[in-house]
């Protein structure tokens, strides 16, 4: 009930945001989003609205609202009756399937996932375009329905959306309409908090990746790396015990990705959440993770889960040595073995 009301509310938010500056006929659609009756769909749908309205494509977010509620009214869902979790494991994927039934086949996504992730882990996922990944993030935040298989964490059940996550997706997704300070106030006015306080968290955030003179420009006057700062903040905002991040520096030029990543590392030291992270790149999971879990191409299943065992604190530097170079070979050796990658001589 409370993620249903938290995510009414967020879409009636950004209905009022738009109404507010004069595009309700443009994106008249939006304007149904508080009605919808189930948490599943009210989230899916207030969650899109941003995506849509930044991007300008109503039309495609009306497509997608559409397909996510008939993937919800299908309740023929196999269930796994493994055991949900063992001590010390904070999620527990068990036997995880998807498929998406379209009008002329049906795709499977994932097949049979089975992943465990401790408290405070940081893991990243890695694999092929095509082979799963954003999906499994979709499932393991509750947005999207499993078609076979339990995923648990911290002790409880996932059927449909939590709020004790955070997310940051591969774009920021900020309302152009809203100061940086107030895209990471967002999610405090959601949930009706305390918003003095809210704002004074929001700043000490913006102040821990550097965006501290930044908290009243728009999102317009800021850089690509620092719309991403700010997503990070806004995940952060209510001190979740799960951040779950879906290529977020993959449209980062290298070296405003590299210092992301070392404040991705530093914020995570500092609070110790556990992080499952998706990503295109070797060398951004090797530096990152503690494990890295290599996907196979669709339908994906973990092809291999590879410890990495290099001290912390990470720095930069870390990446000229042998081990890195050798934790980056085992990764790509796997890819080779499946025919993602290919050695040939020219």
């Amino acid at each position: 009930m409370e993620s249903l009301v938290a995510a009414r509310s967020f879409a009636r938010i950004v209905y009022d945001s738009v109404e507010t500056c004069g595009c309700t006929g443009k994106y008249r659609g939006i304007g149904s989003a508080p009605r919808v009756e189930t948490p599943e769909t009210a989230t899916l749908t207030a969650v899109h609205a941003t995506v849509m309205l930044g991007n300008r494509e109503r039309a495609s977010w009306l497509s997608w609202r559409k397909r996510a509620e008939a993937a919800l009214d299908d309740g023929q869902r196999l269930v796994s009756t493994r055991p949900s979790a063992t001590a010390g494991d904070f999620i527990v994927i068990n036997a995880v399937s998807k498929a998406f039934v379209g009008r002329n086949a049906t795709v499977q996504a994932l097949d049979r996932v089975e992943l465990t992730i401790g408290d405070g882990e940081f893991v990243s996922v890695i694999g092929p375009s095509g082979c799963g990944k954003s999906t499994l993030l979709m499932l393991v935040s509750g947005l999207m329905p499993a078609t076979t298989g339990t995923i648990h964490i911290g002790g409880k059940r996932i059927d449909g959306p939590t709020s004790d996550l955070g997310i940051v997706f591969q774009q920021d997704v900020l309302l152009e309409w809203r100061t940086a300070l107030e895209n990471v106030v967002l999610q405090a006015q959601i949930r009706k908090q305390d918003l003095a306080e809210a704002r004074k968290r929001a700043r000490a955030l913006l102040a821990m990746v550097g965006l501290e003179s930044f908290a009243a420009a728009y999102p317009h006057e800021l850089s690509g790396g620092m719309r991403q700062r700010v997503a990070i903040c806004r995940a952060l905002l209510h001190d979740p015990p799960l951040l779950v991040m879906d290529e977020p520096f993959g449209a980062l030029d290298a070296l405003t990705r590299d210092q992301l990543n070392s404040d991705l590392l530093r914020i995570w030291s500092e609070r110790r959440m556990t992080v499952l992270f998706v990503t295109h790149s070797i060398p951004e999971a090797v530096f990152l993770s503690d494990r890295v879990m290599v996907m196979s191409p669709r339908p994906g299943r973990i092809e291999k889960i590879i410890p990495i065992d290099l001290p912390r604190p990470r720095r930069l530097s870390v990446r000229q040595t042998l081990e890195f170079v050798r934790y980056n070979e085992m990764v790509t050796e796997v890819f080779k073995s499946l025919g993602v990658l290919r050695d040939e001589e020219a």
